[in-house]
């Protein structure tokens, strides 16, 4: 399947129309996140911040998946891929958690997964407004966090 990647301004824009449409139609959705640890063994890792939505909010590169074409690590691999241009294998993944949200409106099944990343340099998609190896989520203060990215480093300890 390939997929058409769209400039940050277009993706600000259509994110509210998107959130109403889930609202409306109440899908199930499945979605990942990947909490990536630093390749030197120091227990840094990396947060982002993505171009749409809420682009002051940190939290770490995912997005969503068909559980019937890829399986969560899978979906991982490739979302990191594209949003990092990272090659992660599928089988370096590991999943912290599984859980079912209703934020946005939708029923979404969210998987967060860890892996140790083969190298620290990524180039960021225009999907992401920046990218930061960190050791600590409170050096991202005062900027808001996102609930996954505490979740992951809570369950990684």
């Amino acid at each position: 399947m390939r997929h058409i990647r769209l400039p940050a301004p277009i993706l600000r824009v259509i994110a509210p129309s998107m959130r109403l449409w889930w609202r409306v139609r109440k899908p199930e959705t499945f979605g990942v996140k990947a909490l990536l640890l630093h390749p030197d063994g120091s227990g840094r890792f990396l947060v982002v911040r993505h171009s749409y939505s809420d682009p002051t909010r940190w939290g770490l590169p995912g997005g969503g998946y068909n559980p019937s074409a890829e399986t969560p690590a899978q979906a991982a691999a490739r979302e990191v891929s594209e949003e990092l241009a990272l090659t992660v294998p599928a089988e370096a993944f590991t999943v912290l958690d599984t859980l079912v949200t209703t934020l946005e409106g939708k029923r979404d099944t969210l998987t967060i997964l860890r892996a140790l990343v083969p190298r620290a340099d990524v180039s960021p998609s225009p999907e992401l407004a920046e990218a930061r190896w960190i050791d600590d989520v409170r050096q991202l203060e005062p900027a808001p966090v996102s609930r996954w990215l505490v979740a992951a480093v809570s369950r990684s300890n």
